[in-house]
């Protein structure tokens, strides 16, 4: 797999993050079942909902991309939740020395059964094996329907997914002073509230599991999770958007906090919202905005803020959780990736590449933290409640190189082994006017790949694309212009002129059985 272009600063962005993981692979024995995975970049363990997101970069260079999904799910319980993470490794040194197999579930997260869900669809789509997905959906289904049918997870009242109140997707909750530390237990004073985050990954669950009953055949099936997901998103929308963006906690049980207005609070799940596909376009676009407008008048170095504004200082129960610490304001690359991506899809492409320019920055010396404090220091041990403070980041990686891949590059597998493919170039946003582009599954040997070339005194593009595929064209033209012809090997071709907010698109879909030359005009 690789990225060319003419620009250094992006070139650079997938050998880096390639080497964050190489640096964070661990090898595990698990009862005599050894896999590999990489670890957390806070702790020496190997969460799901790092698996999923990780994925999204390991999936085209790693050739065992089932094992360690595999042990999640032969230790799910008869009710149907999953474990958190598991480890082999002591994790709260020196206090901690056993070297024992420690699987975790905490009981306050809602987002592990989502993950998982993700997890096996992309592991099935870089392998394309047919009988291993079927082997892994009774647990997939028995995951969601836990979800779906246990008090502890969904609010009859709204019809969604529940959560304590915690900050986003982190799994401590806010307890009002009754409990000494960080509290991970749901109790009978649980403050209870709708976190738009687990809303929007679950709904991309519903999305994929309809799209894997299709695939294996199973209409009806189908249709019915395309149906609820349909009315699930109205609802998740209805009760979590806020006009600006969404909103981070809407509580089922009342609770005040005092020193922060919660009205404000812009919680990192947002720009993943969008990439999940909750999100219209209209509310994309006003999110992104928000991000802007709190970059121009923040003082922070980036607006990639795990929460902003933060919570005040030591209310979760530890005093290094203070403002614009860890999750509680601190910045992460594993937002801006995330923006960046939504930014690419929304029509603010500029933004998406300043973004992935400015982590080029940040990443020049070999390294990259999970999150980093405001001024632009990282975590450490002494400063984080994480065990290990990894200069590896892996989740933050795979977020950027997501960007990279599917926003700038534009290729979306949009089933398995990139037999179809959403093909959107947008290297003009870049300067880039030449660009080559290979991704590939190591696990099943399937590639992609495509050359770009902008040649401005013709006014034209060209693509010349190596792989065989359904190819559904969607390409940036330079600001202003409009495509006036389309041919493919030489013959003419329909295609539309669309406009994504300010940015300009030709749209055309095409049936490659072999290699293919596409010459847009405009």
């Amino acid at each position: 797999m690789y990225i060319r272009s003419e620009n250094d600063y992006i070139d650079s962005i997938l050998p880096r993050v390639k080497t964050f993981f190489d640096k964070s692979e661990t090898e595990y024995d698990i009862l005599g079942k050894k896999v590999t995975g990489y670890r957390d970049p806070d702790a020496p363990s190997t969460w799901i909902r790092s698996v999923a997101d990780t994925l999204r970069a390991y999936k085209y260079w790693k050739k065992d991309l089932k094992g360690v999904v595999e042990i999640f799910a032969e230790t799910q319980s008869s009710q149907g939740w999953l474990f958190d993470y598991f480890t082999t490794s002591p994790e709260k040194v020196p206090c901690e020395r056993e070297n024992w197999v420690k699987f975790v579930r905490v009981p306050n997260e809602a987002d592990v059964e989502f993950r998982f869900i993700k997890a096996v669809y992309q592991v099935w789509q870089a392998t394309g094996d047919d009988e291993w997905l079927l082997k892994m959906l009774p647990a997939m289904e028995k995951a969601i329907n836990y979800v779906l049918t246990d008090p502890l997870r969904w609010d009859k009242k709204t019809g969604l997914v529940k959560r304590p109140y915690t900050i986003d997707t982190w799994d401590f909750d806010y307890t009002a002073g009754r409990h000494p530390w960080l509290n991970f237990q749901i109790t009978d004073n649980t403050y209870w509230g709708i976190m738009h985050g687990d809303n929007s990954g679950y709904y991309e669950a519903f999305c994929l599991l309809s799209k894997i009953y299709e695939g294996l055949g199973n209409r009806s099936k189908s249709n019915q999770w395309s149906s609820f997901a349909r009315k699930f998103r109205s609802r998740a929308n209805n009760i979590c958007f806020n006009g600006r963006f969404y909103t981070h906690h809407v509580p089922i049980v009342p609770v005040k906090i005092e020193g922060v207005d919660v009205s404000e609070q812009l919680s990192l799940s947002n720009p993943m919202d969008i990439n999940r596909g909750l999100a219209t376009h209209q509310m994309a676009v006003s999110i992104l905005k928000e991000y802007q407008n709190r970059r121009t008048r923040g003082k922070a170095f980036a607006e990639w803020f795990s929460i902003d504004p933060p919570f005040p200082a030591g209310i979760f129960g530890d005093d290094r959780i203070i403002e614009g610490a860890y999750c509680n304001g601190g910045i992460m690359p594993l937002v801006g990736g995330e923006l960046a991506r939504a930014a690419f899809e929304h029509g603010m492409e500029g933004y998406g590449v300043d973004i992935l320019k400015r982590y080029s920055e940040l990443t020049s010396n070999g390294q990259s933290f999970l999150w980093y404090f405001p001024d632009g220091r990282h975590a450490t041990l002494e400063t984080s409640t994480s065990p290990d403070a990894s200069p590896y980041d892996t989740w933050g990686g795979s977020s950027m190189l997501y960007a990279l891949v599917e926003g700038l590059a534009g290729v979306v597998d949009t089933g398995k082994l990139f037999e179809s493919v959403n093909l959107s170039p947008r290297w003009i946003a870049a300067d880039s006017e030449k660009a080559e582009v290979v991704c590939g599954y190591e696990a099943s040997g399937k590639t992609f790949e495509y050359k770009f070339e902008h040649d401005k005194s013709s006014r034209q593009i060209i693509l010349k694309i190596q792989s065989p595929s359904k190819i559904y064209l969607h390409l940036l033209l330079p600001p202003g212009s409009r495509a006036k012809s389309l041919s493919i090997n030489g013959r003419s071709a329909k295609f539309e002129n669309k406009s994504v907010y300010s940015s300009r698109y030709v749209d055309a879909i095409c049936n490659l059985r072999k290699k293919g030359e596409l010459r847009i005009k405009y």
